[in-house]
């Protein structure tokens, strides 16, 4: 029998029940799965943008397809305010830089893998080649996904009550698939 998980992050309906962007994040990233088309190029640009190398297995966006509920969706880490992969990390190489944005400090990972399991949106990945965690980290605050989706999937967006409230209902439907991926497992 598989397990539903079902978390709320503050972010989902703004800033009413919590402190104010507690990291101070200025941008973040909404994602749009209507209009993504599978196409990959986010994969792409992040993986040169990152490593120089054209290889979507170490990119730090992923492309979910679920071909049973016809769904095409980028998987990104979402810069959660109390970020589980933070949490779990046993040697804290999970953190903000100046600007806010959570990142892996390689030097620091032991590639234990603990903070894969801990983010139930599959935000968090270990890099193939260095075995180490691997998770958005915004390019510093010009992703390199975004300038690479002709579609508009993947935008960047303010961090403000409207921001988060768009990028919750991206947040919802990544919710819906896994409560569907979940009641399949079940049955």
């Amino acid at each position: 029998m598989g397990t539903t998980y079902r978390v709320k992050l503050k972010h989902d309906e703004g800033p009413r029940n919590r402190k104010e962007n507690p990291r101070g994040l200025k941008n973040i990233l909404s994602i749009n799965a209507g209009v993504c088309t599978g196409c990959r190029n986010c994969e792409l640009a992040c993986s040169v943008a990152h490593t120089k190398s054209f290889n979507p297995a170490r990119s730090m966006i992923r492309i979910l397809k679920d071909e049973a509920q016809c769904l095409i969706m980028p998987m990104v880490c979402l810069q959660c305010d109390e970020p589980l992969c933070k949490a779990a990390c046993p040697t804290e190489a999970i953190i903000d830089n100046e600007k806010g944005i959570l990142y892996v400090n390689e030097d620091e990972c032991i590639g234990c893998m603990n903070c894969v399991t801990a983010c139930i949106y599959g935000g968090i990945e270990i890099d193939p080649l260095t075995m180490r965690a691997s998770k958005c980290d915004l390019c510093g605050g010009d992703p390199a996904c975004v300038k690479a989706c002709d579609y508009g999937a993947i935008k960047i967006i303010g961090a403000t009550t409207e921001g988060f409230r768009q990028r919750g209902q991206g947040i919802q439907m990544l919710t819906q698939v896994y409560d569907h991926e979940s009641q399949e497992a079940q049955q």
